[in-house]
């Protein structure tokens, strides 16, 4: 079974920072060879619209069939919400 990874969008400007390039590049090669599927939301499709365009190009031309699009839902904001709410989280 494949491992999904949630990717937002500082995972993709990863690849263009000197900081993360290694790790993001590595991280997308798992992903090419199909050890890693991509899972990203609405939101990061979004967000991505205003990323420098050699981002914006990496993540156009990544196979579709390495990626799984996920929707931001109102369950989703409220979990997350309750999490925050809880302190699972911060």
């Amino acid at each position: 079974m494949t491992q999904r990874f949630y990717f937002d969008t500082s995972v993709f400007g990863g690849l263009f920072d000197t900081e993360f390039e290694e790790e993001t590049t590595l991280l997308f090669e798992m992903v090419s060879l199909g050890q890693i599927k991509c899972v990203y939301s609405n939101l990061t499709e979004t967000e991505l619209t205003n990323a420098p365009e050699r981002v914006r190009a990496f993540f156009q031309d990544l196979k579709e069939e390495l990626k799984e699009k996920v929707s931001v839902t109102p369950e989703a904001l409220t979990l997350a919400q309750t999490y925050v709410d809880e302190k699972v989280v911060g």
